[in-house]
């Protein structure tokens, strides 16, 4: 998102609203290596070991004041071709004393940053907000467990917005902690996550039903319907930013529509290739026009681990629409050549995937659920997760534990800051420690 830091407050928050509109599609992983490999119920064990929170040189990728240590922990997991697969998250300790009867722990599960391993959340500074929740939940006690996905981190292709793949990377992931720390660990859990994440701890809710140790779920902006968000909100949205950009005479480069509709491209560029996890020979090149077809394998890379990040793939996505849109004074942003919407709406393949593959909240979920989203979000509107919630509150109409908070001017990324105490406030109810 660092490109974009130079416009307007408010052209930030629109552009951080419309990227997500690109939330697109995928999922994945790479089985070139796993083809001999039993599956995952011959596993008894998920803990394989931990590493250093440290760059090359030694030095600390970055630190929390209220954790005694963070280390990596690398572990196993299913793949989306159900396989054994190693994956990795941190290990966040608090300094507080361990409770008696052993620590409780919360999983947070990321946005989107970008399907090569180097963008992973084991292998970068944190985020300023995940950062400030990590802390609130540390000082109270809690474990945090940061889980980077199914091939983000460790070798294979992120199956990007896979809710199942999500799903599993966390409930391993305890399992793993489980595994290793042994009576150290009361066993109770819950999940947090924001837009991607939301979408995923959506999922963990689902995939954990049946776990009692599994205590509930808070999730910021999930993404959902994705179908509806690329195909109605980007374009208009994109549509009101160029006129904007116009009117203040901004240089074709920098113009904030530019920027959005490339970051819009890139997710279906990460989105697509994430595809070839459990359909081996689906050409992701479908998804695009030919002029969009250059970066988008750059999403991949040459094996779906040297990817693009976020940021620079949208960069290389920008050149191209600068060129095509500067090659002729009357074109306009959407003009360019991007996703085949007619491939999109006929694909069968495509189409499981936004009906079902990536959509939260279509099996059951018993446990207290949190929604918290912006009503100034145009990433995943308002309107979209209000239906999401009212979808799942009617397919578990038994669960009256199934709640949203509407955070009034949030967008996209501050609605789940600005309501942290809420958030903290819902874990200690629904998980109490006794160290807080």
């Amino acid at each position: 998102m660092t490109i974009f830091a130079k416009k307007s407050m408010f052209k930030k928050s629109m552009l951080v609203a419309l990227m997500g509109t690109s939330l697109l599609l995928a999922a994945c992983n790479d089985d070139k290596d796993d083809k001999n490999q039993p599956p995952v119920s011959e596993y008894s064990k998920n803990y394989i070991g931990e590493t250093a929170f440290k760059k090359v040189d030694g030095t600390a990728i970055d630190s929390l004041e209220n954790a005694a240590s963070i280390e990596v922990m690398r572990y196993y997991m299913p793949s989306v071709l159900d396989k054994k697969v190693e994956a990795t998250a941190l290990i966040m300790i608090p300094k507080t004393p361990m409770p008696k009867d052993g620590w409780r722990v919360v999983v947070w599960e990321h946005g989107t940053i970008g399907n090569g391993d180097q963008c992973a959340q084991s292998r970068n500074a944190f985020n300023p907000r995940m950062k400030a929740m990590s802390e609130a939940l540390l000082k109270d006690g809690y474990v945090i467990l940061a889980v980077d996905y199914e091939g983000s981190g460790s070798k294979g292709t992120h199956p990007y917005l896979n809710v199942k793949s999500e799903a599993l990377s966390a409930i391993h992931a305890v399992n793993a902690f489980k595994d290793g720390y042994g009576a150290k660990v009361n066993g109770a859990w819950m999940s947090v996550g924001q837009s991607q994440g939301g979408n995923a701890s959506i999922g963990t809710a689902e995939y954990a039903n049946d776990d009692p140790n599994f205590k509930g779920a808070v999730a910021g902006a999930p993404a959902s319907s994705l179908g509806y968000i690329i195909e109605k909100v980007a374009p208009i949205g994109i549509g009101q930013l160029e006129q904007l950009d116009i009117s203040k005479g901004t240089a074709i480069k920098d113009r904030t529509s530019v920027a959005v509709y490339a970051t819009l491209l890139s997710y279906g560029a990460l989105a697509g290739e994430g595809i070839l996890a459990y359909k081996p020979d689906f050409d992701y090149g479908l998804l695009f026009e030919d002029a969009s077809k250059r970066a988008a394998k750059l999403a991949h890379g040459t094996n779906g681990d040297d990817g693009l990040c976020l940021a620079p793939l949208t960069q290389e996505y920008i050149n191209d629409i600068t060129a095509f849109m500067e090659a002729d004074p009357t074109r306009k942003v959407m003009d360019f050549p991007g996703i085949n919407h007619k491939e999109m709406n006929s694909n069968p393949v495509i189409q499981d995937f936004l009906a079902a593959v990536s959509q939260p909240g279509l099996k059951p979920i018993s446990k207290p659920l949190l929604v918290i989203q912006g009503k100034a979000d145009s990433n995943v509107p308002l309107v979209v997760t209000q239906g999401l919630v009212k979808s799942i509150q009617a397919k578990n109409p038994d669960n009256k534990k199934i709640e949203i908070i509407e955070v009034d001017g949030a967008g996209h990324t501050e609605a789940i800051d600005w309501k942290r105490a809420e958030l903290v406030a819902f874990i200690k109810k629904h998980m109490p420690n006794p160290a807080s």
